[in-house]
């Protein structure tokens, strides 16, 4: 395994570590990024998809473990920030030899990374980690304690944080908006789930035709392609697939005037953060929503009940009203709200550490 070690600068956020990895007996190969341990061990899920190159990989470990190391700092975690791709081959292979060897080099990391379920990967995935390395949750749950798959936790917390954005902006009630929802994996759909029985109109897009129409038949949802769903009449956009959606044109093309929703890395640029608010589009930092997971994989590793998670996921809402009130007084958007709060955490962590050195 090798490791390539880069400085780090509380300012630009560059990584602590790239940890690219090859096993050539199963064909594993991926990159874990520890993007920031300020706070402690950087937890952050593994991602199995298809990437065309190394460098594709990386490039998307970096985005995501910087999110991590945000994400962990709002929710007030003891965990740094990290994540793991695992490529997926184009030739047969056994997913089972795969996660084992990822398994590996995350055991060879002694602690410093803590993995779990992301995009791609599953319970029956991590409980194939865990027979190489205890840093890994995401396991089935045990005597009432968290564990199994986040998704539920994570569609709990974008939610909270939708209710108190179309309060601050809509000056209204979830049971009385439309809600446009991107993509319906098992965070997507749990989040129909929960907004139809708040009484919210759904409209959705969703490749896999068999799941659009499920969402139709159950939730009374309008079904959409993707690029419809942006000017969709809706008044939330809640992108819940892969990141990178709102970039200049979608910006441009958006007709909600709140977008909250489950998806890593949600703005194709940062900048456009400034845009939405240009438009008078209340971007929700997703960094800050979808926290849900992360909190539910935190509470497994640390030992908490089920009612502690709770208690912590619910608080989502509590968060987006800090922030929103912070970006308000200085006049930031709220993704540079959060941010700042965030890296607020963070700094303060590395002075006492470096106090106590």
């Amino acid at each position: 395994m090798k490791t390539m070690r880069l400085p780090h600068d509380s300012h630009s956020l560059p990584p602590e570590e790239v940890v690219p990895f090859r096993d050539a007996e199963s064909g594993a190969s991926g990159v874990i990024v520890l993007h920031s341990t300020a706070l402690g061990p950087a937890a952050g899920g593994c991602r199995f998809w298809h990437y065309t190159s190394d460098q594709d990989a990386v490039v998307d470990a970096l985005r995501l473990a910087e999110g991590m190391a945000l994400k962990n700092a709002l929710a007030d975690l003891p965990f740094g920030g990290g994540k793991a791709v695992l490529r997926s081959p184009e030739r047969p292979h056994d997913r089972a030899a795969l996660f084992r060897a990822f398994g590996r080099v995350v055991r060879e990391l002694k602690g410093r990374y803590v993995t779990a379920e992301d995009v791609g990967t599953g319970v029956a995935d991590m409980e194939v980690v865990a027979g190489e390395t205890r840093h890994v949750a995401g396991l089935p749950p045990r005597d009432g304690r968290p564990g199994g798959d986040p998704s539920p936790w994570t569609a709990l917390g974008v939610v909270q944080a939708m209710r108190v954005a179309v309060r601050h902006r809509l000056d209204a009630e979830l049971s009385d908006v439309t809600v446009a929802v991107q993509g319906l994996g098992h965070v997507g759909f749990a989040l129909c789930e929960l907004l139809h029985g708040m009484g919210a109109k759904l409209i959705v897009a969703e490749p896999r035709s068999e799941v659009a129409a499920r969402a139709a038949d159950r939730f009374g949802a309008m079904v959409m392609s993707s690029k419809a769903l942006l000017s969709a009449r809706a008044d939330v956009f809640a992108p819940c697939a892969l990141g990178g959606v709102l970039d200049a044109e979608a910006v441009a093309q958006l007709r909600a005037r709140v977008v909250c929703g489950a998806a890593n890395n949600q703005l194709a640029d940062a900048d456009l953060a400034v845009r939405l608010a240009e438009r008078d589009v209340l971007y929700a930092p997703d960094f800050l929503v979808n926290a849900g997971g992360i909190i539910n994989v935190a509470g497994e590793h640390l030992g908490w009940n089920a009612s502690e998670v709770r208690r912590r996921v619910m608080g989502v809402g509590q968060r987006m009203k800090t922030t929103l009130a912070l970006a308000a007084r200085e006049g930031m958007t709220p993704h540079e709200a959060a941010r700042t709060i965030a890296m607020d955490r963070m700094a303060q962590a590395r002075r006492v550490e470096a106090v106590a050195a």
